[in-house]
């Protein structure tokens, strides 16, 4: 009984507990075991673990503790069941996290403290400032820049012309003076010569043949009637350059009822245009295309009476590919066997243009307006163009320069110039030019849905303006291409993204940027591009973006006369500065350093690289769009002539950074099979419609991160292997054949 009675009072013997940390002291054994369980954790489990195996390993080390947990905190049976379901769905979450590695991760609660993230979700982007080559200083050589007064002190009385003409020019046009073109230029085609004429783009060239076919006719007797049909043909290269050329004629013929212009272009309808040229038309502006379409099957042309053709931009007719055109056009005219009147104008005389002047001139006069030349000089015609082609005049108040971007910068770079400029600055309009249809469809998307969002913040350091962004390119209806150029011109501030089909002839009027977001195909191009600024005398700006390896364009454009100032990257980016939108995560602007600027300016530009990929990738169509601008982008720049292939050459472009400078986060081995092809253009349509639904395959986290680091450090040229595509190309004709026989 006494032992028994002892052995009762050691077990329910208080427990004493230290004071301090107020727990149970452990016994010797106890240490024992947790000095062995802590070492044992050291060694295995050093490297990083997840969150749920720590708390594994914590929970078994914590054995030795379970009498103290139960006499402190007892649970009962469905308690502990619970917190077992809530570890279980906790290491589910876990997995099903790391099975979609796509899905948006946040930052944890203490790292966005330290960013200051402003609530952004934070994702994973290859950084737009590594891996770039390095960017050689651009030092354009000293060259004597061709120069053409554009203003002369005479006036248009001087010429004998008809006092309403006279009175029309003044009060409809507001042309008081003459240009130096058109004092060289109205004397000699009113004298009945055939003339070849060369003068810089805006100044004047137009109103140089307008004025004397418009004193031709209202001069001729019997007076000019509808039914005469066309008495003068104007072919030019492009739509928009008909529609402005027959609104100029309108102008002039205002005093002049009885003489009718009209205009045949591509996009309208042919059955209105047909009534027209039954009705009668004297004065016919025409692109090539159309005209020689109503040649072949419209009865009711006749140019039985024709006595003037005029070639305006000529050698860009013969850049579109209008040879045979224009040779179906000539004979038509010269099947009547009437003497007529030949005029040549552009910007730029090419080789092309002495073949055609040699085949419908006769004795032309070549006329060029540059300083130290003649007035006039009579020259063989198949010497004065190519005698004239090595030096290019531009506007003398354009201010031309050239900014040099790496390929992945370009987008971002673009973005921040247009905020700099249509956004904290005001009465800015602005042309950029892009190689393709679908780049100009993509960038507009891009840009509206980005640049155009308001700020978040009611309080803006700047006062700013709404960004308008139009576009024009060949793929467009006639209605759009119309409207488009009519808003342009009329609009006071605006961005205008299109192809070279405004780069010829054009009178936008107020446009005081040029932006060339892809280089031209020649240094013809680029005079033609620039020459939409600074035009009649005004001031105005262009800017070149190259690439590091195309730096030697700007050699290429010095050995034509033409001379570019440098404009730093770096300078167009801090602009982004202004744009709360764009805050980095980090807490720059407390700090006055040039390096915390700069860390500040790249970390903005990240996030607005950051918003155009997240754009590009919310949805399939957009993904899509990007992919088909990025592979037309790279069909355009394969068709460098090969004068400049030295420059412009495929295989120094690096395909992943331009897939990025598209938002593109792809490696550019996959861009070609994930684009889905057309199922009108597919041989079965069916099977087009079907691939085209499939969803895109999910990549997972190995998956992405070799993507990433492909894109990054490969070129992406060489592509497959042919051994694989040979074995692609048998399994795809494998199954073709199997599906045909079931």
């Amino acid at each position: 009984m006494a032992e028994d009675t002892l052995m009762l009072n050691i077990s329910s013997a208080p427990v004493k507990f230290d004071k301090k940390t107020n727990r149970r002291p452990l016994s010797s054994a106890e240490k024992w075991t947790q000095k062995k369980w802590e070492s044992k954790r050291k060694a295995v489990f050093e490297p990083q673990e997840s969150s749920a195996s720590k708390q594994r390993k914590i929970n078994q080390t914590g054995q030795q503790q379970t009498h103290k947990q139960k006499l402190q905190s007892p649970r009962s049976p469905s308690q502990r069941s619970d917190n077992r379901d809530t570890e279980e769905n906790g290491d589910q979450r876990e997995k099903s996290a790391a099975k979609s590695p796509s899905k948006v991760k946040t930052l944890p609660k203490k790292a966005s403290e330290e960013h200051g993230d402003h609530g952004r979700p934070f994702i994973k982007t290859s950084s737009l400032f590594r891996n770039n080559p390095e960017i050689p200083d651009v030092l354009s050589p000293a060259v004597n820049q061709v120069k053409e007064t554009v203003f002369t002190s005479n006036t248009f009385e001087e010429l004998n012309l008809h006092p309403h003409l006279v009175a029309t020019l003044h009060k409809v046009l507001n042309v008081t003076s003459m240009t130096s073109v058109q004092k060289k230029t109205i004397p000699v085609l009113m004298s009945g010569k055939d003339a070849v004429v060369r003068s810089q783009t805006g100044s004047g060239k137009t109103l140089a043949y307008g004025i004397p076919v418009v004193q031709f006719l209202q001069a001729m007797q019997p007076k000019v009637k509808r039914s005469d049909g066309p008495l003068a043909v104007v072919i030019v290269p492009t739509r928009e350059l008909a529609l402005q050329s027959f609104q100029m004629f309108q102008k002039l013929l205002k005093p002049f009822t009885w003489i009718v212009p009209g205009v045949l272009m591509g996009g309208e309808k042919r059955k209105a245009e047909k009534a027209r040229l039954r009705k009668g038309i004297n004065i016919l502006i025409s692109t090539p295309g159309r005209l020689v379409d109503h040649i072949k099957n419209t009865l009711s042309i006749a140019f039985s009476a024709v006595s003037w053709l005029i070639l305006d931009e000529a050698d860009r007719t013969l850049d579109l590919g209008f040879e045979k055109d224009l040779t179906v056009i000539l004979n038509a005219l010269n099947a009547t066997g009437l003497a007529r009147q030949n005029v040549l104008l552009s910007a730029t005389l090419t080789e092309g243009l002495s073949r055609l002047a040699s085949i419908c001139m006769k004795e032309p006069v070549s006329i060029h307006v540059s300083e130290g030349s003649e007035d006039t000089v009579e020259a063989c015609p198949q010497a004065a163009p190519q005698a004239l082609s090595d030096s290019y005049a531009v506007p003398e108040r354009l201010q031309q320069h050239v900014v040099v971007v790496p390929s992945k910068l370009h987008l971002v770079c673009l973005a921040a110039f247009i905020l700099a400029k249509c956004k904290f600055e005001q009465r800015q309009k602005i042309i950029v030019f892009i190689s393709s249809c679908e780049a100009v469809e993509f960038l507009l998307a891009l840009f509206t849905a980005v640049l155009c969002v308001k700020p978040s913040t009611a309080s803006t350091k700047h006062t700013s303006t709404s960004l308008n962004f139009y576009r024009l390119h060949g793929n467009m209806r006639q209605e759009e291409r119309t409207e488009a150029f009519q808003e342009f011109s009329q609009c006071k501030t605006g961005i205008l993204l299109c192809t070279d089909v405004a780069a010829r002839g054009l009178d936008l009027p107020l446009v005081t940027w040029i932006v060339q977001y892809n280089p031209p195909v020649s240094a013809a191009e680029y005079v033609h591009r620039v020459g939409r600024t600074a035009r009649i005398g005004a001031q105005g700006s262009s800017l070149l973006f190259l690439t590091p390896s195309e730096t030697a364009f700007v050699d290429v454009l010095a050995n034509h006369n033409i001379s570019l100032s440098e404009m730093k990257m770096e300078d167009i980016l801090a602009t982004l500065m202004k744009d709360e939108r764009f805050k980095g995560r980090g807490k720059w602007d407390s700090k006055r350093s040039a390096t915390a600027f700069e860390q500040e300016v790249r970390e903005r530009a990240t996030v607005l690289q950051t918003d155009f990929e997240n754009y590009v990738h919310a949805n399939n169509e957009s993904l899509q769009t990007a992919k088909s601008a990025l592979q037309s982008f790279l069909r355009a720049y394969t068709t460098y002539p090969s004068s400049l292939k030295h420059v412009f050459h495929i295989r120094s472009l690096h395909l992943g950074h331009a897939a990025k400078s598209f938002g593109l986060r792809d490696a550019p081995q996959g861009l070609g099979s994930s684009i889905t092809t057309n199922p009108a253009n597919s041989k079965d349509s069916k099977k087009g419609k079907d691939k085209a639904k499939r969803p895109p395959k999910k990549l997972t986290a190995k998956e992405r991160v070799s993507n990433l680091m492909r894109s990054e450090f490969l070129s992406g040229i060489d592509g497959e292997s042919k051994s694989k595509k040979k074995r692609k190309k048998n399994k795809g004709q494998a199954e073709e054949e199997q599906s045909t026989a079931e």
